[in-house]
């Protein structure tokens, strides 16, 4: 089964220049090897709304799907046999595709226990942190989990500073926070939602409520951009993406072999 959330997600910047936005957005969480998939959503396959393995799971528009989350686990000594695996993400609109930020998600028992969040920049780079306690206890909704920045992900901010997540995820809703600081500058952005079984209904009536999907979500970030150049934001350089494609965060340094 694929739950649809039909959620929100907020962004704050904090520090000497402020700028909050609010906007409604389509995510879907799926396990990947046990789905079926109402008449409007495929994957591997063009439709109205569509999961690409290539697309999530590894270098950018050349993963390899729950096989490189599989691989990824492995080399952290996450005891995959026995494990749930989900991905929370955004699918493509029609033949449009753009995530900000999708997560994997390892389960144990129902309940998070290794999470790596992909994050995706405008300029075609990806960078990938994996986040888990370093025993691989569950991660719970009061939980803080830290990460160095690796990634340029925005021209007004530098590539520097800390992120902080906290996850709550269970099987009616989704709230997650990360939270950037970088001295006195900051931005705390939020997704949250219900989880609902994905439907042909669902999928359509999202389509007419908010057209375009990620084509949409990208004229809104350039949006923001625009309003935060109005606002005379300094200007950071694009430097070149960060190697390798994943980092570890604070949390669970040691748990590689």
């Amino acid at each position: 089964m694929i739950d649809h959330i039909q959620g929100q997600t907020y962004h704050a910047r904090r520090g000497s220049l402020e700028n909050a936005f609010r906007y409604g957005v389509d995510f879907v969480i799926c396990d990947l090897e046990n789905s079926t998939t109402p008449g409007l959503f495929s994957r591997n396959k063009f439709n109205l709304w569509s999961l690409w393995d290539h697309k999530h799971g590894g270098p950018r528009g050349n993963g390899t799907g729950v096989e490189w989350f599989k691989g990824v686990l492995r080399e952290h000594n996450f005891p995959v046999e026995g494990a749930t695996l989900i991905l929370l993400t955004q699918p493509s609109f029609l033949w449009f595709h753009f995530n900000p930020v999708s997560f994997w998600i390892a389960l144990r028992g129902g309940q998070p226990c290794a999470i790596v969040a992909e994050v995706n920049n405008t300029f075609g780079h990806r960078h990938c942190y994996f986040c888990s306690h370093h025993d691989f206890r569950p991660i719970l909704k009061n939980d803080t989990l830290s990460a160095s920045k690796q990634m340029h992900v925005s021209p007004f901010q530098k590539v520097s500073g800390q992120y902080f997540f906290k996850f709550d995820i269970s099987d009616t809703a989704i709230d997650i926070r990360i939270l950037f600081e970088d001295g006195a500058q900051g931005v705390l952005a939020t997704l949250s939602g219900l989880r609902r079984p994905a439907t042909n209904a669902s999928l359509f009536w999202s389509a007419l409520r908010r057209p375009f999907g990620a084509a949409r979500v990208v004229a809104l970030i350039y949006w923001q951009a625009l309003i935060l150049w109005f606002k005379r934001a300094p200007f950071t350089p694009k430097p070149a993406p960060p190697e390798p494609l994943l980092s570890d965060s604070d949390d669970c340094k040691g748990t590689k072999a």
